[in-house]
């Protein structure tokens, strides 16, 4: 049986895994299975977490509980991942525009050459 705290960190990581199959990863890849990384985290099997999850639904004011932590928890790692992805932005913004300037900084300081003029044409 898993314990009601590590049940929580279990179903967290499982929701998280379910929203990433349809999400590319790193290799590009859509409709990845994380569950069995997830299991493997937590040392147990498919048949452990059937068993657990069938006994918590069995008792509806514990697995209120811990769907409500895991609902708790999924919102703040939501508002993380916002916050952070506002910096990643925002320093994105920024370089870009640092690079724009010394561009235009950089063609200022380019050396002006004469338009060369074709000599003299004979009639």
């Amino acid at each position: 049986m898993i314990p009601k705290d590590q049940m929580v960190d279990l179903l967290t990581d499982l929701f998280i895994a379910m929203n990433a199959q349809t999400t590319k990863n790193i290799d590009l890849k859509r409709n990845v299975n994380y569950f069995p990384l997830v299991f493997e985290k937590y040392k147990i099997d498919s048949t452990q977490f059937k068993e657990s999850n069938y006994y918590y639904t069995s008792k509806v004011d514990d697995y209120d509980d811990i769907l409500n932590e895991v609902q708790v928890r999924l919102e703040t790692l939501n508002e993380v991942y916002k916050k952070e992805k506002k910096l990643k932005d925002s320093i994105e913004t920024v370089t870009k525009k640092i690079e724009d300037s010394i561009k235009r900084v950089e063609g200022i300081n380019k050396p002006i050459t004469k338009p060369i003029f074709k000599s003299k044409i004979k009639k």
